[in-house]
């Protein structure tokens, strides 16, 4: 009997010890996430798979708050860098984690053309429009359904929002697999030619999103071309050019790090890397995009996407002006982003991949983020 209560005993303590090592304890609460926005409640949702692995996301935005993944001992930390509430979004980069829409990335003197009409856009970086403005989709409330670890957001645009042609509806849901895999799903329609490009516009900090810079990240980008441009305002000349042999060259792996500050032009204007890859990928192919390995923590990430191109961003204009879910301020290249996405000013470059959506077409998009450990 002695023995058996030491074997229980034994047993009893093991199963604390992992629970406790995998025990997740978030910064933040439910009610946190739960605000009144033009009139229109906010909320947080969470997702957590049978590895442990959790995921929490909040309808303002579409926005993915926390990326619990584990590392190569057990250990889980947020990979993400986010905020812990709603006014905390509302305050510093509403960005952080949110679907961009209806145009990610930057579009030419902040206007574009379909057929004889041309439309206005509001400026906000240079004389150049970045996300379709300052407020964009990442600011609204959006519906949502939730079903399990499938969670949806909806979203209804009118015509002249943002200085966007035709009445938009997009949904956007969110699947966490058993496979330690974040799919994300695009759908969008129109009753009017427009120009749609979304992205998810998170930051990655695969060590920690309280642990210092990304510098030691080893990165590869399945692209031996991208999108030069012309100068700081980050604006595309139209060409797609290789860049085998570069420092933008991560077709082999390469720490962000290692050439972040070489003497080249493109990374002179983007104060380190901020920069549009075209993925070796036939259109509309789920490939592989990129992966990022941080060698301390052993986690690993897999991109996946349908869309031609993504941008590697490093975090350059970090400002440490924003503070972080664990009440460290967020600096320059603490985080780095890998957006799936059309080629940035696609409506103004004919070379580049189409945005053009029109009325009976629907906009689909797929990406998959798939988080493993390497030793």
């Amino acid at each position: 009997m002695k023995k058996l209560g030491v074997i229980l005993l034994i047993a009893f303590t093991a199963a604390c010890n992992s629970m406790n090592k995998n025990e997740i304890e978030m910064p933040y609460s439910e009610s946190d996430f739960q605000e009144v926005i033009d009139g229109k409640s906010t909320r947080l949702f969470k997702m957590e798979n049978k590895n442990g692995m959790v995921v929490t996301l909040t309808n303002y935005g579409a926005k993915i708050v926390s990326i619990y993944a584990p590392d190569k001992n057990g250990n889980f930390a947020d990979v993400l860098l986010g905020f812990n509430s709603i006014k905390d979004y509302q305050q510093y980069g509403a960005s952080h984690g949110a679907v961009v829409g209806p145009f990610a990335n930057r579009i030419a003197n902040a206007q574009f053309s379909i057929g004889d009409e041309t439309y206005q856009l509001p400026v906000n970086n240079g004389e150049a429009c970045l996300h379709s403005g300052p407020d964009s989709w990442y600011r609204k409330v959006w519906d949502y359904e939730k079903n399990g670890n499938t969670t949806a957001f909806m979203i209804e645009s009118p015509d002249g929002e943002f200085g966007f042609p035709g009445n938009k509806k997009a949904k956007v849901t969110y699947t966490l697999t058993d496979d330690n895999e974040l799919q994300i799903n695009y759908e969008v329609t129109t009753d009017k030619p427009t120009c749609i490009n979304l992205t998810n516009h998170s930051y990655f900090n695969l060590r920690g999103e309280e642990n210092g810079d990304i510098l030691n990240h080893v990165v590869v980008i399945n692209a031996d071309k991208s999108t030069p441009v012309v100068d700081g305002s980050m604006i595309p000349t139209g060409e797609i050019v290789s860049i085998v042999g570069t420092p933008l060259d991560f077709t082999t792996p390469h720490a962000i790090g290692e050439r972040i500050d070489a003497d080249n032009p493109q990374l002179k204007f983007g104060v380190g890397y901020d920069f549009n890859y075209a993925i070796n990928k036939k259109p509309g192919e789920l490939a592989f995009a990129a992966s990022a390995f941080e060698p301390e923590s052993g986690r690993y990430m897999e991109v996946f996407t349908t869309e031609p191109g993504v941008q590697l961003y490093t975090g350059n204009h970090l400002k440490g002006n924003e503070i972080g879910n664990s009440g460290k301020p967020y600096t320059a290249r603490t985080g780095f982003c890998l957006e799936t996405q059309h080629f940035p000013d696609s409506p103004n470059q004919p070379e580049f991949p189409s945005t053009l959506l029109n009325p009976g077409d629907v906009f689909t998009s797929t990406t998959t983020y798939k988080f493993s450990v390497k030793q």
